[in-house]
C-alpha cells in the first residue's frame, strides 16, 4: 500500500477498532476513514488526522457511503459486549450479520483489494468447552458447528460470507477468531466489559469504598486466555497482509491461560489488597475453559500474541484507576 491510499475502520469509535486506527496512523498512513454508529462524542478515542463518521451500517447505503474509494476496509463492527451482554441480547448480535451482508458486498463493489473480518473464539464448538482444563482450540474446531448462541453463530455465518467472496468473487478476504482482548482506552463498566477490566474496575471500588470484597460471577474455576491490545492490532495487521491466509480463518489470542480466580487473585496483587470473595452462581458464566491453539500462527506468521498477562494488566488497571477518579472527582461522566 501507498501511505495515502484509503484504510476503511468499522467500530471505530470502539475499543479494538478505535487502537487499529491509531496504529495505521501512527505507522504513517493519512487516509483513514473511521466509522462508528455511537455519536462522536461517545467514541472511545478519536485519532487527530482521521475522517470520522457516524453511520449505522447495518444499512446498504451507509456501507457503500462508507466504502468509496477504499483499497482496505477492516470490518471490526458489531453489538458486542462481554459475557453479561452477549447472553442476555442474543437477538442484537444476531442482527450485526446485517452489517456483514451489506459492508462486504459493498467492498467488492468498491474495488477493494483486502477485507478483513474480526471474528471470534465464540464461533468454536461450545461441546469442547466444557471442561476448565479443556485442550485448547485449533481452527478446525469451529465444525461441526455448534457455536455460542446469538454473537458465535453470527461470527460464523460472517466467516462463510469471507470465504464465499474469494471463492466466487475472488475478493482477498482474512478472517482473525479473536480471544477475548484487554487493555487501556477499552470498556470498563456498564455491562459490556469483559472479565479483566471487570475485575479490575470491582478491585477498585472495594479499595475505595473499604467493603473488602468482591463478587465473582460463578464458582471462579472457568478458565480463560486473555490477549493485549497491542498485540492484538499487529496481529491484525499481519494476518490482513499475508497471503497464504486468504478467506482462511486463524486464532488471534494469547495461549497463557488462566482461572478467573487467578485473575482475580492477579488483580489483587496489582493493587496491593487482599477481597473477600462471593461467588454469584446466577451470574453468566460462558463456557467452562477456552485456550487458543497458537499452532497455526506460528508456523505461518512466526509470531504470536506475547505479552505476558501481568504485565498487561498492570498497565490496564492503572488506567481504569485514572478513570475511576477522573469521574469520582466529576472530570468525566
Amino acid at each position: 500500500m501507498k501511505k495515502d491510499d484509503l484504510i476503511v475502520i468499522t467500530g471505530a469509535g470502539g475499543f479494538i477498532a478505535g487502537a487499529l486506527t491509531r496504529y495505521f496512523h501512527e505507522k504513517g498512513f493519512t487516509h483513514i476513514r473511521a466509522i462508528d454508529k455511537k455519536p462522536l462524542p461517545e467514541w472511545y478515542q478519536r485519532v487527530p488526522g482521521v475522517e470520522s463518521l457516524c453511520l449505522d451500517l447495518s444499512e446498504r447505503d451507509t456501507c457503500v457511503r462508507a466504502c468509496e474509494g477504499a483499497l482496505e476496509v477492516y470490518n471490526l463492527a458489531a453489538d458486542m459486549g462481554g459475557m453479561g451482554f452477549i447472553e442476555k441480547f442474543r437477538v442484537e448480535c444476531l442482527r450485526s450479520i446485517l452489517i456483514t451482508a451489506n459492508l462486504i458486498e459493498a467492498a467488492y463493489q468498491a474495488g477493494a483489494q483486502r477485507y478483513f473480518f474480526s471474528s471470534s473464539a465464540c464461533a468454536y464448538n461450545t461441546e469442547l468447552q466444557k471442561e476448565p482444563k479443556a485442550r485448547a482450540l485449533k481452527e478446525s474446531d469451529a465444525y461441526p458447528a455448534m457455536a455460542e448462541r446469538g454473537y458465535g453463530w453470527e461470527k460464523l455465518m460472517s466467516e462463510m460470507f469471507c470465504q464465499e467472496y474469494w471463492a466466487e468473487r475472488g475478493m482477498k478476504t482474512f478472517i482473525a477468531r479473536l480471544h477475548n482482548v484487554y487493555g487501556p482506552l477499552g470498556t470498563w463498566d456498564g455491562g459490556r466489559e469483559k472479565a479483566p477490566a471487570a475485575i479490575c474496575r470491582k478491585v477498585i471500588e472495594a479499595k475505595d469504598s473499604g467493603k473488602h470484597e468482591i463478587v465473582i460471577w460463578g464458582d471462579g474455576t472457568a478458565t480463560r486466555s486473555f490477549m493485549y491490545i497491542d498485540d492484538c492490532v499487529q496481529g491484525i495487521d499481519t494476518i490482513a497482509h499475508c497471503d497464504g491466509l486468504i478467506a482462511t480463518p486463524i486464532n488471534l489470542g494469547s495461549s497463557e491461560l488462566i482461572s478467573i480466580n487467578d485473575l482475580v487473585s492477579l488483580v489483587e496483587e496489582i493493587a496491593g489488597i487482599m477481597l473477600q470473595r462471593k461467588y454469584d452462581l446466577e451470574a453468566p458464566r460462558g463456557v467452562a475453559g477456552r485456550n487458543s491453539d497458537n499452532t497455526m500462527i506460528k508456523k505461518t506468521l512466526n509470531w504470536e500474541p506475547d505479552t505476558a498477562l501481568r504485565k498487561g494488566l498492570k498497565t490496564t488497571y492503572a488506567w481504569i484507576e485514572e478513570q475511576y477518579a477522573d469521574r469520582k472527582a466529576g472530570r468525566r461522566h
